[in-house]
């Protein structure tokens, strides 16, 4: 089975080249996150998006200085979709535009990342994935990309249209899941997240995946769980200051949206979690030991799905739901679920709200580019 639901975008090449392939082949897409941003940051702030496009110009100096590649990218992206460089930019700086001080009411985006070794899996396999949840009003910007580069390994993302790096897995091996983490910081300019998250997935080794996420000067808060398919995981709580870490527990790691490992200095005199990853952390991780008694590896993606599934707190729930009694443009839902099994190398997403999607695996195999060996 392989998915259908979500588009499929494959791009190769030079940078400036991938990136005229993403946008020409994903241009409607990107259209629609433009239509839904500068509808959601005029709610939240009552500026044109033109406005927030000018801020967005802010993060220019320090993505060339990070990643000048995927600027090139982001440049062609822009052309190939016909659009704006700053509009591209501005939906890849989006989590770092809502935490300027002009807004105070668009939360971070949500989620509920796990990592599973094989020692809890049943079938011995390593699993990585997460339940995505954010606005309900961008679920059909969503696409599948897959990145082939030459030097690099090649990369499997899920994403919103546009964006240069989100959560996905790559050719070596690793898998990277991302939750957004709340709190101001000062307002000195860091990276953008997108281009932290896709320096993780561009990296051929454990040791510079890390080093994306230590030796970066995030410009938000942000958690990143690195999963490799030898068997360790790790998940750090990234700032623009300190970094926290955990591992896992029984060959178990779950992360919500809440500081577990530490909470920053410059929070910990008022710093109030988000109320319900308070209760999505433990009912996730209730739900993912049960796959240990999994028979099969058919058995235990049931029981990775049934356990994100969990609706205690509804619709606020581990698998979230829009609520209607909110505004549309501030819905909430978890917008996929995915399940990726870096030992088989099967990137597995269910393309909606788990409860109601089964997992469904994409055409092309981890495994299959730079640095690919399948493990059985």
């Amino acid at each position: 089975m392989s998915v259908t639901s979500l588009p499929l975008v494959e791009i190769s090449g030079a940078p400036r080249e991938r990136g005229r392939q993403y946008g020409e082949q994903a241009r409607e897409r990107i259209g629609r996150a433009l239509t839904y941003y500068a509808e959601a940051f005029a709610h939240s702030s009552g500026l044109s998006w033109g406005q927030v496009v000018e801020r967005a110009a802010r993060w220019v100096e320090p993505s060339k200085a990070f990643a000048p590649e995927l600027v090139e990218e982001m440049e062609g992206i822009a052309e190939g979709a016909g659009i704006d460089f700053l509009d591209v930019l501005a939906l890849n700086a989006r989590g770092e535009i809502i935490y300027d001080t002009t807004f105070s009411s668009m939360e971070p985006d949500g989620c509920t990342s796990f990592a599973l070794m094989g020692e809890a899996s049943g079938d011995g396999h390593v699993y990585a994935g997460q339940n995505w949840d954010w606005r309900d009003g961008v679920s059909d910007t969503l696409m599948v990309l897959r990145i082939v580069q030459p030097g690099r390994p090649t990369v499997i993302m899920h994403v919103e249209a546009g964006q240069v790096g989100r959560q996905g897995a790559n050719s070596a091996g690793i898998a990277l899941n991302a939750n957004g983490l709340g709190g101001r910081f000062d307002d000195s300019v860091g990276v953008p997240q997108t281009l932290i998250r896709r320096r993780v997935l561009d990296s051929g080794d454990l040791n510079s995946a890390l080093e994306a996420l230590t030796k970066s000067r995030a410009h938000i808060a942000s958690n990143a769980l690195v999963t490799h398919r030898e068997g360790f995981a790790i998940d750090l709580e990234t700032t623009p200051g300190a970094v926290g870490w955990m591992y896992p527990s029984d060959g178990l790691l779950v992360h919500g949206n809440h500081y577990q490992a530490f909470v920053p200095p410059q929070l910990a005199g008022d710093y109030r979690p988000s109320a319900d990853s308070l209760f999505r952390v433990p009912r996730a991780e209730g739900g993912l030991r049960l796959v240990r008694e999994a028979s099969g590896t058919d058995e235990a993606r049931k029981r990775i799905r049934l356990a994100m599934s969990d609706h205690l707190g509804y619709p606020e729930s581990l698998c979230t739901h829009p609520d209607e009694t909110q505004p549309a443009v501030k819905r909430w839902a978890t917008l996929l679920s995915s399940c990726v099994d870096l030992t088989t190398g099967d990137y597995l997403i269910a393309a909606g709200t788990p409860c109601d999607h089964e997992y469904e695996r994409v055409p092309w195999n981890l495994y299959d580019g730079p640095y690919g060996e399948v493990t059985t």
